[in-house]
């Protein structure tokens, strides 16, 4: 079985307070895009489970890989039987585009579906918080209002449907720990659940990532790209997660050559 995990991107996110166990309570809002990797499993014929990469390098051990993680986790409750997994990475990793959460929780829901565990979008969502704050989200896979960990939602009426994405990733990745040490929780002054919800055009103003307030003077090239995309056109630009993918929002594709680096990474589609 193959099917293509998705990655997201994050409209606004707002450190609200440190948490006494070393995390960050956050809001965020998750919506689902069209940039993928692909995924088989299959059954090991031989016995003998294996777990091959291609793509995009991923370093590490491969059974330190989370979509290993998600297997194992199964296994131990249900006894599977020995698999062939490959990953064949796109999604740049260190981006903020949730590409390596969504690889597992797509581990999680193919294992599902191929064994009959007949588990539910519920419970699926509690075996992928184990395996990291975001994967959860990719289960139900539709855009929600994200709280406390990054694990935790509440349903959002927002609708992009027919708005052009262009994203953009300057290979540059950023370590999660790093991003984090640069920031000073607060509470907003306004709700991003309202703040969503008005018109797009109000959202370069009020709409924020707060992690570009530390990121952005470290690294220069994140200004400039958020810059460049709002005199592309964009209606809304701003950085996903913890960086280091800028997207922009269009009501129209732009127009002429993307004027990037051949070196980066970039995707566009519509939403």
């Amino acid at each position: 079985m193959i099917q293509f995990p998705n990655a997201k991107i994050n409209l606004g996110l707002q450190l609200v307070e440190k948490r006494p166990d070393g995390f960050h309570n956050l809001v965020s809002c998750f919506y689902p895009i069209g940039w993928t990797d692909a995924l088989e499993i299959l059954p090991a014929s031989n016995g003998e489970a294996s777990f091959t990469l291609s793509g995009l390098p991923v370093p590490g051990d491969p059974t330190a890989n989370l979509c290993w993680k998600a297997y194992e986790l199964l296994r131990k409750d249900f006894n599977l039987p020995a698999i062939k997994m490959h990953l064949h990475k796109v999604i740049p990793m260190g981006a903020g585009l949730g590409g390596g959460s969504a690889d597992a929780a797509f581990t999680l829901k193919i294992l599902n579906q191929q064994f009959k565990l007949n588990l539910t979008e519920a419970a699926l969502e509690n075996y992928a918080r184990q395996l990291g704050s975001d994967c959860a989200f990719f289960i139900r896979n539709q855009p929600v209002l994200t709280i406390e960990k990054g694990d935790v939602f509440e349903p959002i009426p927002l609708d992009l449907t027919g708005w052009h994405l262009l994203l953009v990733y300057p290979n540059l990745a950023i370590n999660t720990a790093e991003a984090y040490a640069g920031v000073s929780p607060r509470f907003p002054e306004k709700d991003l659940k309202t703040l969503l919800s008005q018109d797009i055009a109000s959202w370069k103003e009020e709409v924020v990532n707060d992690f570009e307030v530390s990121l952005f003077p470290k690294y220069q090239v994140l200004a400039d790209l958020k810059t460049q995309l709002y005199e592309m056109g964009a209606e809304y630009a701003s950085m996903s997660g913890s960086g280091s993918t800028m997207y922009g929002l269009f009501q129209t594709p732009p127009a002429g050559p993307l004027p990037f680096p051949k070196e980066y990474s970039v995707w566009q589609g519509v939403l």
